[in-house]
């Protein structure tokens, strides 16, 4: 029987299930199945529609499986998982603007454990990043406040920094006054717009 080439016979052990099993011994022989591949009678093939392109679309399928791609899909995936934990209301990072007595950038105690939270979560999850935007009432000079909330969004930093995160992961903006909460003046307002807020980006 004319022999037969590589994907040929391939294709025959699929169809047929005919393995061949073999095991080296002491003296360096090697033991086969009586049945071998090229004993293989055409009419085992008879009645099956399978083609070599099949073979060869199937090996391609199989090839594309194992390249770059399939690792875009798990990352994907996991982004869409991670930015589901972010966008949970009832998760630990759920809180996320860290509020600031008058005239201060030290953080309260209070506020310690939601960046206690926010630290480990951004340190577990290293395709996570976190621009802290921090914020000052109206009260000052403009340049008194750019500087007041930088050193707020860097008091986080800190923080965060401290619970695991990496450097690499946050980034720091002041806008000062210029983007208040609460645009009334009175107390109550000036307490909301002296704040730090966390915006998470899943890359």
């Amino acid at each position: 029987m004319k022999s037969l080439n590589l994907k040929s016979k391939l294709l025959i052990l699929c169809i047929t299930g005919v393995f061949i099993t073999g095991c080296q011994s002491g003296s360096g022989e090697i033991i086969e199945d009586s049945t071998t591949i090229d004993s293989v009678d055409q009419s085992q093939l008879d009645g099956f529609d399978v083609s070599i392109d099949s073979v060869d679309s199937a090996l391609t399928a199989l090839e594309n499986s194992t390249n770059g791609s399939a690792i875009a899909l798990d990352d994907q995936s996991m982004s869409e998982s991670v930015q589901a934990m972010v966008d949970n209301p009832s998760s630990a990072i759920s809180s996320r603007v860290i509020y600031f007595q008058f005239d201060s950038a030290k953080v309260s105690e209070d506020s310690l454990s939601i960046l206690e939270a926010h630290g480990n979560f951004i340190a577990s999850n290293g395709n996570v990043s976190v621009r802290l935007e921090g914020h000052s009432d109206e009260r000052g000079s403009r340049e008194y406040n750019i500087a007041l909330a930088d050193r707020r969004a860097q008091s986080v930093r800190r923080i965060l920094l401290f619970e695991g995160a990496s450097s690499n992961q946050l980034e720091t903006v002041s806008y000062g006054e210029e983007q208040p909460t609460v645009s009334s003046h009175t107390e109550d307002s000036w307490s909301l717009n002296r704040r730090v807020e966390l915006v998470y980006q899943v890359n």
